[in-house]
């Protein structure tokens, strides 16, 4: 077949569907949005969302390479292509249930599916063919944009802070934008920020979903995989003193950005030593996730209150990511940084899909060769144009 394609992209008008696949290893989020423009002048509209969940089994397999000891090149080299097969059945999905082709697709944009990340070696390795996902779907297919940053003597992440000052900044408004999957990260929008604004500010907090969903996941021998609305939280006691020694043990949350981490810090491993340690103060189950689930408020809060408040005039904060759909763990942020805190839907944007919309942005603007990072975010050397091509 013959695939006609022109580089850079010039059409005004495209159909694209990013791809996401975060730290909780939940499964692949394909949003199959719309988009006009580019950089600045990006309009972007979501069409259809869905997610592919993994089953328990992959699940597991995934997150067994994610640990040095237990991982393995050859399952590795497996689960490359076992997840490009996925990613491509998550784009075929979100397609098919709605009112558009596979052939009206201009292209597919993954994040992949990160099993490690060393920025401190400027390395990181995320999987999930690109090759198997052009193939599956025939479609242009873009993807492994974290190398680039890193070449450039980034971190290589966060990356979303790109999309976040293009379609969320505020000419009035300070805005902190926090995403809580598996691990928490903000933007930080000043009033009228642009991505030439050194002002603007992103990097990662510290545990987001991660900890409290192992928490669950041992305290119920594996039956619930997360603490659905926080209602278990909710029914606990946050225990100060244990909470205190556990924030003082994290060399993460108090180091200065640009910073990223991962599974690689708040590990399995790290969970069963948290929740052992819960049980031996004879704490039940629901203080301990109760606990575990305000060791995240609090990173975000001392985050907030000590490294961004003395700097920006911050009115509006805005919560997406998984974490959203935790009252316990929203309406405690709430209470703790005394200002209110919203969802992304009260701007019209749906908190599920934002990453994935993101990443189909940071596509669009790599097919028109246009940087596509924001070093003030990543640490950077320059502004790179992020990602790799892969033709059907």
């Amino acid at each position: 077949m013959t695939f006609d394609f022109q580089f850079p992209l010039k059409k005004e008008r495209v159909l694209a569907v990013g791809l996401m696949s975060g730290t909780s290893v939940d499964g692949v989020d394909a949003a199959l949005v719309e988009i006009e423009g580019s950089a600045d002048n990006t309009k972007v509209n979501l069409l259809k969302f869905e997610t592919l969940e993994y089953d328990e089994d992959l699940k597991q397999r995934i997150l067994q390479l994610c640990k040095p000891e237990t991982s393995s090149v050859d399952e590795i080299c497996e689960m490359n292509v076992l997840l490009g097969e996925k990613m491509a059945d998550a784009a075929k999905k979100v397609v098919s249930n709605s009112e558009k082709s596979m052939d009206e697709i201009d292209f597919i944009s993954s994040h992949g599916q990160t099993i490690y990340h060393m920025p401190e070696k400027y390395a990181t390795l995320q999987i999930g063919e690109l090759a198997v996902i052009a193939n599956r779907t025939g479609c242009l297919t873009v993807g492994d944009f974290r190398p680039n940053d890193l070449a450039a003597g980034g971190q290589g992440a966060p990356l979303v802070p790109f999309v976040d000052q293009i379609l969320f900044k505020d000419e009035h408004k300070g805005r902190v934008l926090i995403n809580i999957g598996g691990i928490s990260n903000l933007t930080v929008l000043p009033a009228n920020a642009s991505n030439t604004d050194q002002t603007i500010y992103a990097f990662d907090i510290g545990p987001g979903n991660v900890l409290i969903d192992e928490m669950v996941r041992i305290g119920t021998n594996g039956k619930l995989d997360y603490d659905e609305s926080g209602k278990i939280g909710a029914r606990g006691t946050v225990h100060e003193s244990w909470l205190n020694e556990i924030i003082a043990s994290d060399p993460f949350i108090s180091r200065p950005y640009p910073k990223s981490t991962g599974r690689e810090l708040y590990t399995r491993t790290y969970a069963k030593e948290l929740y052992n340690a819960g049980i031996k103060r004879n704490y039940p189950f629901e203080d301990i996730v109760a606990t575990i689930t305000y060791y995240t408020v609090i990173a975000i809060v001392s985050t907030v209150k000590e490294q961004i408040d003395p700097d920006y005039k911050i009115d509006e904060v805005f919560v997406g990511g998984g974490g959203v759909h935790n009252a316990f763990l929203m309406g405690s942020l709430q209470k703790e940084l005394s200002r209110p805190v919203q969802s992304m839907e009260r701007i019209d944007f749906s908190s599920d899909a934002k990453e994935a919309i993101a990443f189909a942005i940071l596509g669009n603007e790599f097919l028109r060769n246009q940087p596509n990072t924001l070093p003030s975010a990543t640490g950077a050397d320059k502004p790179t144009v992020m990602g790799k091509l892969t033709f059907p």
